[in-house]
Order: C-alpha cells, then sequence, then structure tokens
C-alpha cells in the first residue's frame, strides 16, 4: 500500500496511546530550545504558588476526564502558574495542565487515571518555555495541600424526598420526567425544592446542571449508579446525574400543592397561558420554521449555549448568529443547538414559555422551537453505518476501545468538520494501514489488522456504535470508546525478512563521540566533536581513524586540531584535486562564520601531516550559521544555505556561495526558511538533472533556480496532518535514488522518518518524489518501524540502508527514547510497498549524533550517540555493519585501475577485472559520491551506474554526461558480481574543478592544491 499524493511532503498520523489530542489545539507549541545544546530542558518549577506542590503526571482520556471540575484554554499565554491560580480561584485543590494549553480542577482524580512517568508529560507551556504543560492526554496535575471536601456522593434524602437511585433517560427519544425547570446553580436540594413547589411527586437531575419533574415515571428504568457520575453545577459534593441519566428522588410526603407550572421548563407560562413562536421583530432573513422531535435517535443539534438564563428567542438567535450556522433552536430551558436538519413534529409539542419571555414558545420535553436564517431546512435520515465505504475496505463491526487505556488502533486524526468512513479509511490507506475505525463522530484512527486483537479490540453490540460523523451526519462514526471498524482487502505492505540480514560488529574504541563522520579519499576517517565540551578535557575536537590499523589502537588514532566550535556544522567534499573536506559554521560566535578546510593526506598504514586549516580573520561566511546545510553545486562552487546564528538564536533564512562570487556581498534571503523555523535546520539539498537545486526543509520542498535562486516550483502543498516534519530537530534522512545510464529516468529522492512538534510522535514511514516530473506527487511506503534521528547510507548495489535513531522524541538532549537498534534496507528496484527488508540488531543504541558512513571495503561505519537521555552514555565504541552482500561467503571481486581523473562523457578502463562468482560479463559498475555524515544528514550523497562494456578481462566505463547529471566531484567505484558482491572501491573525480576552488582561497593560513 502506498499513497500518491501531489506535493504530499509532510505526512504524518499523531500516534494515539490514549490519546485524544484535538487538532482544534496547535501542536507548534514545541520548546525550540530543548533542541539545543546547553540550555535549559523545561521542568516543573520548584518553587510554586502558596503551598502548591508537584503531585505527577497522569492520564487523562476526552470522554473520562480526571478532572472534571473548571476548565479554561490559552492557547497563547498558559503557565504553571496560571494553571494554579485559576483553580485555587474556585477553591478546587487539584490543578491540572495538559496539552500546554488547557487547565483542569478538581478535588479528587477521577475514572481510574493513573499515573506516568514525569517525563512522559513532555510539552512546554505555550507562555513559558522554561515550564512543562503536560502532553498530549496527559496532566501535570498539582496539589494544594488543603484537605478535600468530602467526595461526591449521592443524596440519599432531603426532607420528605428518598433517592431511588439512577435512571435511564431518552429511552427512545422520550423524557423519563416530562417538566424541566429553570435553575440557575443545580443542586438536589434546589431541584426537589422546585419540583415540590410546582406540586410534583417526583425529581431528578441530569448532567450536572439539568433538573426535571414529573407526577409519574413516564420511560426510564434504574441503571448502574455508576451512570451518574456527574457532580452538581451548583455543589461539588454532590451527584446530579449523568449523560441520559437520572438521580431519581420520590416525594414520600402527604403535603404536596396543586401543580402550578405544567408547561415547566421555560419557567414562564406558570399558570398554563398560551406559547406562540416568534413571527415578527427577528433579525434580517430569520424566521421560524416548525417544531422538531428531538433525541428520537440522538441529538438533532449539536452546538449547544451553556448560558441559559433569561433566554428567549431573540436571544438565541443571537447567539447563532456566527459563521456556518443557520439554524437556531430552543428546548425546554433554552439550551441552543445548531444543526442543518430535523424532523417536524406537530406544533402543540412546543408547548413551553421562555425562561425570558413567557409568552414565547421554547420547545417543550423532546421538542424544538426551530428558527433559521435559510429559507431550507433539510431533514435527514436516522444515521447509518456506511458498510461499501471505498475499494478494497470492508465493514468490520462496532469495537471496543481503550481497553487499559491503551487504543485499539494506535495512530489518530481529529477530523472535526469532516469525518466519515470515506474519508478515514481513505486517509489510512493512504498511509499504509490495514485498519481503520472511526470514534465519537469526530476521531479517525488507523492501525494494522493484527492491532486489533494485540491491544483487547472486541466485537461489541452494533447499537454501541450510534454517534454521526461529522463529515456525513447520515453516517455512523463510532461513539465514546466505540470503533466503527473497517478492515483492507486489498494488497498489504511486504516488510521481507531474509535468511541473510548481515550484521553488526564492534570495529575500534573511539577517542571521540564524533557528530561529523567523513571518508577522506585517503581511505581515512575524519572525525569532528563538540569541542569544548567533550567528554576529555584534552580533546582537540578532531581525529583521523586509519582503517587499516584497526588492530593497533596506539597507531589507529591521529590527532588533528580545529581553532573554533565545530558544533552544528556541515561538511562537504570539494571537488578539486586534493578532494579537501570543507566544513562551514558552528555553535556561536566566531565559530558561526568559521570556513574549516582540511586536505586528506597519507595513506593506509601511513600517517598523514595536514590538519585542519582555519583563519577566521581572513576567510568566513557573510552570516554565522549553526545547523547549516551545504552542497557542491553544478559549477564546482559551494552553497551554504539555512541555519540559526548562534545556539537559540534566530533564524539565518539565507543562502551563500563559496568561494565568494567577485562583487558579492550579501547573502541571498529564503522567505520559506524565516516562515518555518525553527523546524528546518540542516535542510536536505541536491542537485537535479536539470541543473536547478532541490531542497526539503521541515515538511515542504521546492526547486530552485540556480543563478537567482528563487523558486522555480513549489512543492510545499500539505497533504492531511502538516505538522510533522523530517528536517532537524524532527530529523529523518534523504538520499537520492541511483540513476542509471543512460540517465532518462526520473530523479528520485527518498526521505525516511521523522517526527512532529509538540507531541513528538515518531513517523513510521519514507516518501519519495521525482521533483522534475510534471505534477510530481510524493509516494508513501511505511517502514517496518517508527524512527526519527535516522541515518541512510547509499550502498554500492543501489540499496539504501536505514539505521541508527530512536522510536520517541526528536533530536536534541534528552528528547528522545527507546532506541531503534534494527538495520533496514530499502530496495527501490522492488514494487512500491514490498521495498523493506529487516536486516538485524545492535546493541549499541545509536541516537542523537550519531552517523553512518560507506568504506571503502562496502560495510557500513557506525559511530555517535550522545544523547544525554538517562540510560544512555556518550557512546564512542565504533562499530561496522556487514551488508547481506558481504555475508555470502563469496571473495570480493578486484580490478586494477591506473587514471582516476576524468571529464565528462570519457571513457575510461579498468583491467584485470576479477570476479568470485560467477562471469565477467555479467558484472555491474557503481559510482557512489563522497559523502559526510551529521544529524541524519548525508551531505552529497548520490549513486550512479554509469554505461559500460565488457571485452575479456578489461570493462570499459563511460562517465556521466555533464555536470548535471554528475556534479564535479569524487566518487568511489565499484564493481559487483553477479549475486551483488562489491569490490573494493577505488576514488576516481568525475568532471574536474570548473569554479577552481583549488586555487582558493589564496589567503594567509590556507594551502590550496592547485588545478
Amino acid at each position: 500500500m502506498a499513497i500518491s499524493k501531489a506535493f504530499a511532503f509532510a505526512i504524518a498520523l499523531t500516534f494515539a496511546h490514549s490519546s485524544f489530542a484535538s487538532t482544534l489545539h496547535s501542536h507548534s507549541n514545541l520548546d525550540i530550545n530543548r533542541h539545543r545544546r546547553q540550555t535549559t530542558v523545561p521542568t516543573i518549577p520548584t518553587k510554586l504558588p502558596g503551598n502548591w506542590t508537584f503531585e505527577g503526571c497522569y492520564t487523562d482520556n476526552v470522554g473520562s476526564r480526571t478532572l472534571n471540575g473548571n476548565s479554561f484554554t490559552n492557547a497563547t499565554g498558559m503557565t504553571i502558574e496560571q494553571c494554579i491560580n485559576f483553580c485555587a480561584e474556585g477553591n478546587w485543590v487539584l490543578a491540572g495542565v495538559e496539552f500546554a494549553t488547557q487547565v483542569y480542577c478538581d478535588n479528587f482524580i477521577q475514572n481510574n487515571a493513573t499515573i506516568n512517568a514525569a517525563s512522559a508529560c513532555n510539552m512546554a507551556c505555550v507562555g513559558n518555555d522554561a515550564e512543562l504543560c503536560g502532553g498530549p492526554s496527559l496532566l501535570d496535575i498539582f496539589n494544594s495541600g488543603q484537605k478535600p471536601p468530602p467526595p461526591p456522593e449521592v443524596v440519599p434524602k432531603v426532607g420528605n424526598w428518598t433517592s431511588l437511585g439512577c435512571y435511564s433517560d431518552g429511552v427512545n427519544g422520550q423524557r423519563t420526567l416530562s417538566v424541566q425547570m429553570d435553575l440557575t446553580s443545580n443542586t438536589v436540594e434546589a431541584c426537589t425544592s422546585s419540583c415540590f413547589t410546582s406540586g410534583y411527586q417526583f425529581s431528578g437531575v441530569e448532567f450536572a446542571d439539568q433538573c426535571f419533574c414529573a407526577s409519574s415515571i413516564l420511560n426510564g428504568a434504574p441503571i448502574p449508579a455508576a451512570d451518574c457520575n456527574m457532580v452538581c453545577s451548583g455543589n461539588a459534593t454532590e451527584f446530579c446525574g449523568g449523560p441520559d441519566a437520572l438521580n431519581m428522588y420520590n416525594y414520600t410526603g402527604n403535603n404536596l400543592p396543586p401543580i402550578s407550572n405544567p408547561g415547566g421548563g421555560g419557567g414562564g407560562a406558570p399558570t398554563g397561558a398560551p406559547v406562540f413562536p416568534v413571527t415578527s421583530g427577528l433579525p434580517k432573513n430569520w424566521a421560524y420554521v416548525s417544531c422538531y422531535v428531538d433525541n428520537a435517535f440522538g441529538r438533532i443539534f449539536e452546538f449547544m449555549d451553556a448560558n441559559t438564563t433569561g433566554t428567549t428567542i431573540e436571544s438565541c438567535i443571537d447567539y447563532c448568529i456566527s459563521p456556518e450556522f443557520h439554524c437556531c433552536r430552543y428546548r425546554i430551558r433554552g439550551p441552543v443547538l445548531l444543526v442543518n436538519g430535523a424532523v417536524t413534529t406537530t406544533s402543540s409539542a412546543c408547548d413551553m414559555g421562555c425562561a425570558g419571555n413567557a409568552t414565547e414558545a421554547c420547545g417543550g420535553p423532546n421538542a424544538l422551537s426551530v428558527y433559521s436564517s435559510s429559507p431550507n431546512v433539510t431533514a435527514l435520515p436516522v444515521p447509518t453505518v456506511q458498510k461499501s465505504p471505498g475499494e478494497n475496505w470492508t465493514y468490520a463491526g462496532c469495537y471496543t476501545d481503550s481497553l487499559n487505556t491503551v487504543r485499539t488502533l494506535p495512530w489518530e486524526l481529529q477530523l472535526t468538520l469532516n469525518n466519515s468512513a470515506e474519508t478515514c479509511t481513505s486517509t489510512c490507506s493512504a498511509f499504509g494501514y490495514t485498519a481503520a475505525g472511526m470514534e465519537f463522530g469526530i476521531q479517525c484512527f488507523c492501525g494494522d489488522i493484527s492491532d486489533i486483537a494485540a491491544n483487547g479490540g472486541t466485537l461489541a453490540p452494533e447499537t454501541d456504535c450510534n454517534t454521526q460523523c461529522s463529515g456525513n451526519p447520515i453516517e455512523i462514526c463510532g461513539a465514546g470508546n466505540r470503533l466503527t471498524m473497517y478492515t483492507w482487502e486489498g494488497t498489504k505492505n511486504v516488510w521481507h525478512t531474509p535468511a541473510n540480514t548481515g550484521y553488526y560488529e564492534f570495529f575500534v574504541p573511539g577517542v571521540v563521540v564524533p557528530l561529523i563522520a567523513t571518508l577522506g579519499i585517503n581511505n581515512k576517517v575524519t572525525f569532528l566533536e563538540k569541542w569544548g565540551t567533550s567528554e576529555f578535557d584534552n580533546s582537540t575536537g578532531a581525529y583521523e581513524l586509519d582503517l587499516s590499523l584497526s588492530n593497533d589502537f596506539d597507531l589507529m588514532w591521529r590527532a588533528m586540531h580545529v581553532q573554533t566550535d565545530v558544533f552544528c556544522s556541515g561538511s562537504v567534499i570539494l571537488p578539486d584535486i586534493g578532494g579537501r573536506i570543507i566544513n562551514v559554521g558552528g555553535w556561536s560566535l566566531t565559530s558561526t562564520f568559521g570556513v574549516r578546510l582540511y586536505q586528506p593526506d597519507g595513506s593506509p598504514g601511513v600517517n598523514g601531516t595536514n590538519d585542519w586549516e582555519e583563519n577566521a580573520d581572513e576567510l568566513h561566511l557573510l552570516s554565522g550559521r549553526w545547523y547549516p546545510g551545504a552542497l557542491v553545486l553544478s559549477n564546482g562552487s559551494v552553497l551554504v544555505m539555512g541555519g540559526e546564528s548562534g545556539s537559540n538564536a534566530g533564524p539565518v533564512p539565507s543562502l551563500e556561495i563559496l568561494p565568494l562570487p567577485e562583487g558579492v556581498t550579501s547573502t541571498v534571503f529564503l522567505d520559506f526558511l524565516n516562515r518555518t523555523d525553527p523546524y528546518n535546520l540542516y535542510p536536505f539539498l541536491t542537485m537535479l538533472p536539470s541543473g536547478r537545486v532541490f531542497t526539503a526543509y521541515y515538511n515542504e520542498a521546492r526547486i530552485l533556480d540556480p543563478v537567482t535562486f528563487e523558486t522555480v516550483v513549489n512543492a510545499s502543498q500539505y497533504a492531511w496532518i502538516f505538522l510533522a516534519g523530517r528536517t532537524y530537530p524532527l530529523e529523518g534522512s534523504m538520499i537520492p535514488f541511483p540513476q542509471h545510464a543512460p540517465y532518462t529516468d526520473p530523479f528520485t529522492v527518498l526521505i525516511c522518518g521523522g517526527s512532529t512538534p509538540g507531541a513528538a510522535q515518531v513517523l513510521d514511514n519514507c516518501v519519495s518524489i521525482s521533483p522534475e516530473v510534471e505534477n510530481a506527487t510524493w509516494t508513501l511506503e511505511r517502514m517496518p518501524s517508527v524512527r526519527v534521528m535516522t541515518c541512510m547510507v547509499p550502498l554500492p548495489d543501489g540499496t539504501m540502508m536505514i539505521m541508527n535513531g530512536a522510536m520517541e522524541g526528536v533530536a536534541g538532549f534528552g528528547l528522545a527514547s527507546n532506541p531503534n537498534l534494527n538495520a533496514v534496507l530499502y530496495d527501490p528496484t522492488q514494487p512500491i510497498g514490498e521495498r523493506f527488508s529487516i536486516l538485524n540488531n545492535t546493541i549499541v543504541a545509536r541516537m542523537y549524533h550519531s552517523e553512518a558512513i560507506l568504506l571503502p571495503d562496502g560495510r557500513i561505519l557506525v559511530s555517535g550517540s550522545d544523547p544525554q537521555t538517562p540510560g544512555f552514555p556518550e557512546e564512542m565504541r565504533i562499530e561496522v555493519y556487514v551488508p547481506p552482500y558481504l555475508n555470502q561467503g563469496i571473495t570480493q571481486p578486484t580490478y586494477n585501475i591506473s587514471k582516476t581523473d576524468f571529464g565528462y562523457n570519457q571513457q575510461f578502463t579498468i583491467t584485470n577485472v576479477k570476479v568470485f562468482h560467477g562471469a565477467v560479463s555479467s558484472i555491474k559498475v557503481s559510482m557512489v559520491a563522497a559523502v559526510s555524515s551529521t544529524h541524519g544528514n548525508a551531505m552529497g550523497a548520490r549513486t550512479i551506474f554509469p554505461a559500460f562494456s565488457i571485452s575479456g578481462t578489461t570493462v570499459t566505463i563511460t562517465t556521466p554526461p555533464n555536470s548535471f547529471v554528475s556534479p564535479p566531484g569524487w566518487w568511489q567505484l565499484f564493481i559487483l558480481d553477479d549475486a551483488g558482491t562489491p569490490s573494493h572501491s577505488t576514488w576516481i573525480r568525475v568532471g574536474g574543478d570548473p569554479a577552481q576552488v583549488g586555487l582558493w582561497p589564496d589567503l594567509p593560513g590556507f594551502t590550496t592544491p592547485g588545478l
């Protein structure tokens, strides 16, 4: 299963757990400082107002709140202090803050809520990003220290009124007690008193603030006491029924007065005087429509004004005059609900006077006086289950949800306006899921069919699913903790589990925790670390590893030196004859302007003498950059783009070119980076075969003109959930698909993994696109597991290795947990939906600041991890991964080459080609570009399978045709036998040095290699 959606780059669902996190609240509340080095991680303050103390991080559920008292939302200024002060003003003992913006109060923890690890509540308050304000469906709860009042209870007796227990209401659309009283503040005492004064024997309180009376019990029957679980609006120590549930009382005395309010409800017409619809004096276009039946099959209008004191038809309409509402109705004491349809009944059913004008008809028991500004009010049929929502989807039944707070299907969308069977199933299939369920009218859940049984979902009675869909009121979309479930009967994802998985193995002990790993053209690996905050005080910040001396710790490492802090800088390999590595940007102040150069020298087993060169006084960037992206352009110069001006500082939404073109004194401003900071750091960059530049950042992508850098094609349209991101700090990884001669296939990029701001829900998919295809679309493919801080490595056989990272959180110190230890292989030659193979596992957590690069022998070097998360160390061990192609027991092919520097469309030969499986005539040739790996960004990644011909043991290879298909630079040249076993690589240069960077910089402190 895969999605093809136009420009759908940022695609994610919210992982549900027990969450009901609503899209009505922005997820952009992420504390961006938590992704930075040496910054204040949001915490619970040690000093709280008064005697308040932190109680813990608790689960919450929109259908059964943990705290049921007063509540409010502040989407821009919420703080812990504001939360506590709000609840303290209401004399509540407990205060809870959730989802960075929401406050709830109570005297007791309700509904069997459970405590979580404090770290689970990880969202920063929107009003103070140094404080924690809960999380999605998670409350940070605080206690005032005051003795709570007695817990709520059923009042057993009020004078001669005696409790009959909890009774059902609204059965078959009929009221159990037919007369509703209008009370400003509802309590059992107030309701029974009102019913006595009006002469009624039976009294019932419902839904916290409703009071009903009657001379007999008409329709209801006893139900479990637990269904009457709402406290009275006027007294939190008393229970006042629940949804469609009455705490029922019977008057046992013999002194009831005569019935004085037969109409009840509105509080008007106490003597039974006639009431009438209002037919004049209404706002323009508003008119009386009819009397409508309510609650025959559920409420016919969805929205209600809770303020019903003194209401009239005019005040109802005033409330309803707002965008998107056309109907206004009154029922009994005056709740205002809004919708676009109903079913008529006789006018005599709407015989109750309004609370604010006893002569106006304000509905009646289960009847609505409906007014509309539209001449047409459509009556919709009773909602039913949609049995055929779309191709390959089958209705599975009504299922239970949230067994022990675990979601039956783990991924959630909130579709407050457009939920339906068609929308939910199509969205789930687009994300590659095989089960879809709608709940509570507005929620769409996705998962796999196997999740249903694994998470405790069971079939429930069909009648349990009875809530209409927000996007189609004639369809059923589950109910509270009930899912209208559908299953996919089409082709499902195939994740291969090959017998030959390859394996991880320990390689060498490290001396640093590297941030950047780069294989030089001397076949040694250079590491850069966060100099200044190293594990060791005497660290130089830079080291080179001689792979050939891996059995001799004293000789394998060579200390190198940098002058400024390279923390969160970027590197690429220049196309000059020396194959210099250029590193740009850095941590703070002068280092953010840093331009550092190293020309690899020496050879395996022989130490080099060159070191990093830097002179900030003579050579520096135009703008200081922290987390910049870098790319070698088709003309051989270097594009440096994006970043921030320093740790926790403002965005640098611009680009510049090195060497600095003559006459240029300023950078090129990029509004799209300015708009998407801070989620666009280390932007992905690659050259397109047209010569244009492709960039992907946060959840957007676009093509830039290579001269003006103006946007040529904007691939930024969003798909469904647009809050997930792929670049740092949400951090996935991007590499292009291999290019094959004659280079006529569309150029394609693959981006895997990522996370979301705020909730930090990790993605389980890859997306790919061919940007230069007209009306290009993104294709989504599900990975076998979720992954953030992804590392990807292009391999010589054209596959891509996906490894490292975490399954919870985002990039940054202390912001992720649950390492993903599994390696996954992606094969672009396989059918969509069948491209992933699950390989082997490591025992070493590789999370924040980990790298993976291809070695000359075809193995993968795996290094780093500096998460500063409890339980995960600063990781110095260096591993290698032996891919399956080296785990077949086959000797690697060999070849000889004499010349290594070529132009475009030029033929050259390799000789004495030997293979140890199959024939030379069956070999393949590949070129893997020089790559520098940092923070999931494989800068410079590219793979080419060039044209070649074979004569005996000589192979003639033709280099790519131009600098657009193949930007000038250095490549590892491999040959592969018919089993896919690669040779050791040889470095070749293709395209020369068109920008003559080999002569740059001609400045003190730098040595240039020449042309």
